[in-house]
């Protein structure tokens, strides 16, 4: 199960700075703005995991 978070925040973190680069090409600030925020949630989620495993 420890993993598969793991697997998961990662994932979202590669979708969000995907769609900070897509949205930097298409010029949407939009995007590039749920792009960061989807980077910033997966960290504060991987962090909270973290925290609470230890």
């Amino acid at each position: 199960m420890r993993y598969l978070l793991a697997i998961l925040t990662i994932l979202a973190i590669a979708i969000g700075v995907a769609g900070i680069v897509y949205g930097e090409a298409d010029d949407s600030p939009g995007l590039q703005l749920l792009g960061g925020v989807l980077v910033v949630g997966a960290v504060a989620f991987g962090v909270r995991i973290a925290r609470r495993r230890r």
